[in-house]
């Protein structure tokens, strides 16, 4: 190869390099958009965050639900049907052993989970003294 042939294909890398280059440069506005495309939807504020001044926020001061409605909402889909051998309400065969362990331990495996049941049931906006609302819900229907 001579010499003349070897600066012709350098700067036919150069040329190409540089082409390369420009072709994958983002100019500011590029940028703007892309940023624009990318930002979140929305975000999420606690009641008495600063950095969410003048934000609606929604507040947790609901009203309560009662252990009925608890029940009804959370717990009835297994304890109506035993579904994963989880006691049926009402069938006091199912909860006769359970009940004589006392209700401190109905209690703990209610609010903290057992077996296949999840802690509280999934109800995951529950107290522990909702819980144990419905646990004593469910011993009087169960007796």
């Amino acid at each position: 190869m001579n010499f003349v042939t070897a600066i012709k294909r350098i700067s036919m890398f150069a040329i190409a390099a540089l082409i390369a280059v420009q072709a994958m440069a983002v100019t500011e506005a590029q940028h703007d958009a892309i940023a624009e495309r990318l930002k979140p939807v929305g975000e999420v504020c606690l009641q008495g965050d600063k950095s969410c001044a003048g934000v609606v926020v929604a507040s947790a001061d609901a009203a309560p639900k009662s252990a009925a409605d608890i029940y009804s909402g959370t717990c009835a889909g297994c304890h109506d049907t035993g579904a994963a051998g989880a006691p049926k309400v009402g069938n006091a065969g199912d909860w006769a052993a359970r009940i004589g362990q006392g209700k401190a331990t109905l209690y703990k495996h209610a609010i903290g989970g057992l077996n296949s049941m999840p802690a509280k049931g999934l109800c995951m906006d529950c107290s522990d003294d909702d819980i144990k609302a419905v646990v004593d819900l469910m011993v009087s229907r169960s007796k």
